[in-house]
This record gives structure tokens, C-alpha cells and sequence, in this order.
């Protein structure tokens, strides 16, 4: 662990704020755009160049940087993170489960070993980091756990069979876990942020054994987009979920509707379309961080700059749901209205 660092903004004072994977990726974005706020940014993650390189952002953009090396498969290892985030800041208002372990490679080629890995970093890190923030969270009946999710949580994709697994098991996990608290009248809130494939670093530090370089399924979106709708959330947490991104919308109304012509559909383009030209990049990061002592820092963007989009009018939808709720209400009662004028004008002599 190290101290807390100061941001560029004295006396201002936000919320502190846990972003689990926050070396790289939507965490390392996520980190940012929260320190943007003034909040104080606990960053939690194996790797050290990534977090080295996330707490330079933070304090950059205004927050306080925190870090904290930590496996988020090892419950007790993120129970003791908390408390040091505690015992730094006095107290944990926004969790941000982010961190996640993935394999591409169909699925008779994933070893129990390695299935199991993925699950217990993606499905029980969360687990284990929802638990470490309510421990906190409880006592004060004050707080927000938010889920970061992804389409992937209702839709599954072949040849990310324990991605896809851990993130259904998050949005079982997350709506069993929102019931109870709202049962027990508790402030504490627990929401979830299901994305769209992003442009990360992921796809060069993910265990792949497929024949070419791993990439995302298009449209790509830049992780920034995720970010803004997490800090979003973080602020916003009565909210059940937030889909984020124009295809993440589709994929869910078509899974809704038809998810067998889906099937067939995925069986039919879903592996070329998570190919790329090139070899696989390293042996990936499953046992050990792609940026420990001998790696290096990767950022939050990946290679997919040039195709990457960084918001669109969904984006906006989203978070303004309440408002097109209310516009479509009253647009619905002027309809009624004028239809009854229409009526009764037929109806006089």
C-alpha cells in the first residue's frame, strides 16, 4: 500500500471512492474521471505499473490517490483493503467492482484450473469486494456498490464461456443482494452498469488461444463512455441498471425477443468477429499481472483508437431516462387530449 497522494485541488473535499482494477482499462478511466470530481480514488489492483501509473492520473486530475495491491480472488486480502482504505480516508462511500480475469478459447480448451480462476477473480472478487464495502457501508446506512457489468451478463458469446458465466452469475448475485437491502429499508445502494465491447487493453493481456490476435465485437466504444456512466451511477444509485451504448440496448431487446435466432446468429459470426490479424501478445495475465515487475504500464485504451466511438445519443438516453420518461408522458397526454377534442368535435351537430 501506499500513503494517500494529493490532487491539485486543496480544501476541496469528495467522496472516497474504491475502483477494484484500476491499472488499466474502464478501471483506470473510471479512477480518472472520479478524480476529476475531487473524490479520493482508492486504486485496487495485482500490478504495480499500472497502479503507479493510475495514481499520477488521479492526482493529475484533481483527487487523492490511494493504492492498494490487491488479488481480488483472496477474500481476506480485500477485507484487509478496505480497512486500509478506512483507516486512510475515514470511510468508503462508492465501491466500484470492476476487476475481472477472461479466457478466449472455445470452451473444451479451458482447463478447470484456468475456468476456475475466472471465476473466482470476475464472479467471487466481486462477491468478495461487495462484502468488504457493506461491512462499511451497513454501520453508516449510507453508500453505493456499483456492479460493473456488460451485455455479456444476459447474452452469451461463444468462445468467452467463463467471462460470460461470471457475469451472469454478478447480475444473479447483484439483483438477490438489491432485494435484500431493499427489504431491510437500508440507504446502502447496490447498481449495475452493463457495457458495450470497449477499446482496453484487455485483448492483449487476456489468456487467448485463438488463431490470431483477440479483439472486440463491433461497434467498439472508447472507455470513457464507460467511465462517464459509472460516476454516473456511483451518484445515482436507487437506479436498478444502466445500459450503456446503442449495441449493449440492442443485444438485450434482441436476447429478450428471440434469443434462439440469436443463438444461430452468434454461431455464425460470433468467432470471426473476435478475431484479428497478428499472433497473441504474451502468455496473458490469468496467474500473474501483465504489468508486474517485468511488465509494463498499459493504460486504459487499447489498439482500437481508429474504430473506437466516444459517446452517441444513448449515452445521454440513459442517464436521462426520468426526463424521456416525463417528455414521453407528456407528449402521450397531449395525444389523448387532441384525439378527445377530435371526438367531441365530430360529436357536435
Amino acid at each position: 500500500m501506499r500513503g494517500p497522494r494529493k490532487g491539485n485541488l486543496p480544501g476541496r473535499r469528495g467522496r472516497t471512492v474504491v475502483v477494484t482494477g484500476a491499472s488499466g482499462g474502464v478501471g483506470r478511466a473510471a479512477a480518472r474521471a472520479f478524480a476529476a470530481r475531487g473524490d479520493r480514488v482508492a486504486l485496487l489492483a495485482r500490478g504495480r505499473e499500472g497502479l503507479a501509473g493510475a495514481a499520477d492520473e488521479v492526482q493529475r486530475a484533481g483527487g487523492e490517490a490511494l493504492v492498494v495491491t490487491v488479488d481480488m480472488a483472496d477474500a481476506k486480502a480485500v477485507d484487509d483493503a478496505a480497512q486500509q482504505v478506512a483507516d486512510a480516508f475515514g470511510h468508503i462511500d462508492v465501491w466500484v467492482n470492476n476487476a475481472f480475469a477472461g479466457i478466449f478459447a472455445p470452451f473444451t480448451e479451458i482447463s478447470p484450473d484456468e475456468f476456475r480462476r475466472v471465476t473466482e477473480v470476475t464472479y467471487l472478487g466481486y462477491v468478495f469486494g461487495t462484502r468488504a464495502a457493506l461491512r462499511h457501508m451497513l454501520p453508516r446506512d449510507r453508500g453505493t456498490v456499483v456492479q460493473v457489468g456488460s451485455a455479456l451478463a444476459y447474452r452469451g458469446i461463444p468462445l468467452q464461456s467463463s467471462y460470460c458465466g461470471a457475469k451472469h452469475a454478478i447480475q444473479g448475485f447483484n439483483e438477490s443482494l438489491r432485494c435484500e437491502l431493499l427489504h431491510r429499508g437500508s440507504r446502502v445502494r447496490t447498481t449495475m452498469v452493463q457495457l458495450p465491447a470497449l477499446n482496453t487493453p484487455q485483448f492483449d493481456w487476456v489468456l487467448n488461444r485463438l488463431p490470431g490476435r483477440a479483439r472486440p465485437v463491433a461497434p467498439v466504444y472508447q472507455p470513457e463512455v464507460a467511465a462517464r456512466a459509472i460516476v454516473h451511477a456511483a451518484g445515482h444509485g436507487r437506479r436498478r441498471e444502466y445500459w450503456v451504448g446503442g449495441s449493449t440496448v440492442a443485444t438485450l431487446i434482441a436476447n429478450a425477443v428471440a434469443p434462439g435466432v440469436l443463438d444461430r446468429y452468434l454461431a455464425h459470426s460470433g468467432f470471426e468477429a473476435q478475431r484479428d490479424e497478428g499472433e497473441p501478445v504474451g502468455p496473458g495475465n490469468l496467474w500473474t499481472p501483465a504489468d508486474g515487475p517485468h511488465g509494463r504500464d498499459f493504460g486504459a485504451h487499447g489498439r482500437f483508437d481508429q474504430e473506437a466511438v466516444g459517446g452517441g445519443p444513448q449515452e445521454w438516453a440513459s442517464r436521462n431516462r426520468g426526463r424521456m420518461g416525463a417528455g414521453g408522458a407528456v407528449v402521450a397526454l397531449a395525444a389523448l387530449a387532441t384525439a378527445g377534442l377530435r371526438r367531441r368535435r365530430r360529436q357536435t351537430p
